[in-house]
């Protein structure tokens, strides 16, 4: 795979230690790795779509190891179409769970059908397992402590999107 680029497509509203984790670990598996922020218009995030892509790039450029991803904020369409459009051969996406594997393998095998594209699943950090995007923003509503399921430069705005 020494010439593939891989997508690790996600809302990242917020960025999480397990996004990073999987992030990190996607670098040493392929030379090119874009971190795509896809926006459900659908959905109201709690963090603008612009906001989630500037702290990833934050928490990203901090890390050696991160620091040469790319992250693109993807507005709506198939992401089919936006991988072919960055020249991508692989999606990447990390998993917590068997409950992730269920909701991820029919996209997945939509994707190839649809393009030939194809998923790489990541098998999340043990002690990452228990953290999600709407956990971690359950807890912070709430005034739960937060500090160690997100990256520093995420607690920040994360507290001011909640009025907390």
């Amino acid at each position: 795979m020494t010439d593939v680029t891989a997508v690790c497509p996600g809302s990242y509203d917020p960025v999480t230690l397990g996004h990073t984790d999987v992030i990190a670990r996607a670098t040493r598996m392929f030379p090119t790795v874009v971190a795509a922020v896809v926006h459900n218009p659908g959905k109201r995030g709690l963090l603008a779509p612009d906001e989630r892509a500037g702290l990833l790039r934050e928490v990203l450029a901090a890390d050696p190891a991160t620091a040469g991803v790319r992250v693109d904020v993807v507005d709506g369409g198939l992401l089919v179409d936006y991988c072919r459009r960055v020249g991508a051969g692989v999606v990447l996406k990390g998993l917590r769970s068997g409950t992730d594997f269920s909701y991820e393998l029919p996209m997945a095998l939509m994707n190839r059908h649809l393009s030939g594209l194809e998923t790489v699943f990541l098998p999340g950090e043990p002690r990452f397992e228990h953290i999600s995007s709407s956990l971690v923003k359950e807890v912070a509503r709430h005034g739960g402590d937060v500090t160690d399921l997100v990256p520093p430069a995420v607690l920040g705005p994360l507290r001011r999107a909640l009025g907390a």
